[in-house]
C-alpha cells in the first residue's frame, strides 16, 4: 500500500475518534505529499514519499529549536507531539554502525584526505544512504570526524 493512501486511511480515522492531535500531522503530511505529486507531475515512489516525511520532521525539529530559544515552550511542545505522530510514517533511523560504514566507503570512493574534501564525501554517502532515513546533520559529524 502507498504512504499516501495509508495516510488518507488513519485520517479517516483520527477523524472518526475526533482525534485533533493526530489529524493535523497527517493532513499535513497527505498535502506535503501531494504537493509533491503535482511537483513531479506523477505518483511518488516509496523512497520519495519517505524523503517527503523525513523533510517534515526535520522542519518541525528545526521549528522546536526555534521556539525554545524564543521561549516559546508551549508550541516546541506542539512540534514536538507532530514529531511524533510522522515518525510513525517514516523509515527506521540508520544506527551509526551503518553511518560509518557508509562514509568509510564514500572516503575511500572519493580519495578524500582533508576536509576541504568534505562535500564530495558528503555527495557520496548521502548517495549511498538515500531513502534509508538518514539524518544529514549526523552523517555531516561523522564525516567531519573522519576527515578532521
Amino acid at each position: 500500500m502507498a504512504l499516501i493512501d495509508k495516510i488518507t486511511e488513519d485520517i479517516a480515522a483520527a477523524m472518526r475518534s475526533r482525534d485533533q492531535a493526530r489529524l493535523g500531522p497527517l493532513r499535513m503530511a497527505k498535502a506535503a505529499l501531494m504537493n509533491r505529486e503535482v511537483e513531479r507531475g506523477r505518483a511518488l515512489d516509496e523512497t520519495e514519499s519517505q524523503q517527503v516525511i523525513a523533510s517534515l520532521i526535520k522542519q518541525r525539529r528545526d521549528s522546536i529549536e526555534q521556539f525554545r530559544n524564543g521561549g516559546r515552550e508551549d508550541l516546541a511542545s506542539k512540534e514536538t507531539a507532530e514529531i511524533a505522530v510522522l515518525e510513525a510514517y517514516a523509515p527506521p533511523a540508520l544506527d551509526h554502525a551503518e553511518i560509518d560504514a557508509a562514509v568509510d566507503e564514500a572516503i575511500r570512493e572519493t580519495g578524500a584526505t582533508t576536509v576541504k574534501d568534505m562535500g564530495r564525501v558528503m555527495k557520496a554517502a548521502m548517495a549511498r544512504l538515500a531513502g534509508r532515513g538518514a539524518d544529514g546533520k549526523a552523517v555531516n559529524d561523522v564525516v567531519r570526524r573522519r576527515l578532521a
